[in-house]
């Protein structure tokens, strides 16, 4: 590496063998916008590649079971439940998705939450495109989070 000196600290996974398991939960949402007339094909089923929101659930479930695979810091932990809803919702107009993920570990699942919600919407997104390239998403964020030394947290409504 040379003489020359770096402050840079190493990438690292954080150790957490001294953290004792527990169970734990985490909860993320997101939206993605669309068109109203594109919000309608979702609901009757009718988009090009089928039901967006029944493969958008799925691959949501898919996404949290592989979040230590995408991102490379992330422990792999043992999943015990997750669960990803996505509800058509005509004010915003768009659909809603969130996703909840828990288990008993040493490490929350806040990343598994916040991946899951996010590939549920991109599947909508890529499911939907052919009729409205112009589908806006976001934001994604963390709604709540349970267990491990810090506790509970929530959002606080916006």
């Amino acid at each position: 590496m040379g003489s020359a000196r770096s402050s840079r600290r190493g990438t690292r996974m954080v150790d957490v063998s001294a953290k004792r398991p527990t169970m734990r939960e985490a909860a993320a949402e997101g939206a993605i916008r669309m068109s109203p007339a594109t919000l309608e094909a979702v609901m009757r089923r009718a988009l090009p590649k089928g039901d967006a929101l029944a493969a958008a659930e799925i691959a949501g479930v898919m996404a949290a079971k592989s979040t230590p695979r995408l991102l490379p810091l992330c422990h792999p932990v043992p999943l015990s439940g997750v669960t990803v809803e996505a509800v058509c919702d005509a004010e915003l107009p768009g659909v809603r998705v969130g996703a909840s993920v828990r288990g008993k570990a040493s490490t929350g699942f806040e990343m598994e939450a916040l991946l899951a919600a996010s590939v549920a919407l991109l599947t909508i997104y890529d499911m939907a495109k052919a009729l409205e390239p112009g589908m806006v998403i976001g934001p994604v964020a963390l709604r709540r989070k349970s267990g491990g030394k810090s506790g509970r947290w929530a959002r606080k409504a916006e």
